[in-house]
């Protein structure tokens, strides 16, 4: 005889109590109390998440939208209305073929890029 037992006393309260008849019958049938139920949850989760999900998506589709040009081009409250046609002829009436490359004066002991 071993010295330990593999199989413990069963005591009066622990062979009638809900855990141990649960382990038993889960030793018996594994799929039917813990499989199906586990899978169950999981469909079932989904289904009632998916309309969570939804309204999180709406609530950044109202908050995000697309702009008009319109709307795009006067966001600044305060700032004027732009013209296409006259920003246009503005920089056309400046003399862009006469201009002159300077380099930036470096502060003292700035790289100045050259090689």
């Amino acid at each position: 005889m071993p010295t330990f037992q593999r199989r413990s006393f069963p005591t009066s309260t622990s062979t009638n109590a809900l855990p141990t008849k649960y382990r038993s019958a889960l030793n018996k049938h594994p799929f039917l109390l813990f499989g199906l139920p586990f899978i169950s949850v999981m469909v079932l989760g989904s289904f009632f998440l998916t309309p969570a999900t939804a309204l999180r998506y709406e609530k950044h589709d109202r908050k995000v939208r697309q702009m008009s040009r319109d709307e795009a081009l006067g966001i600044g409250k305060a700032g004027r209305r732009v013209d296409m046609k006259e920003e246009y002829y503005k920089l056309a009436a400046k003399d862009l073929d006469d201009w002159e490359q300077r380099r930036v004066k470096r502060l003292p002991g700035e790289p100045d890029g050259i090689l």
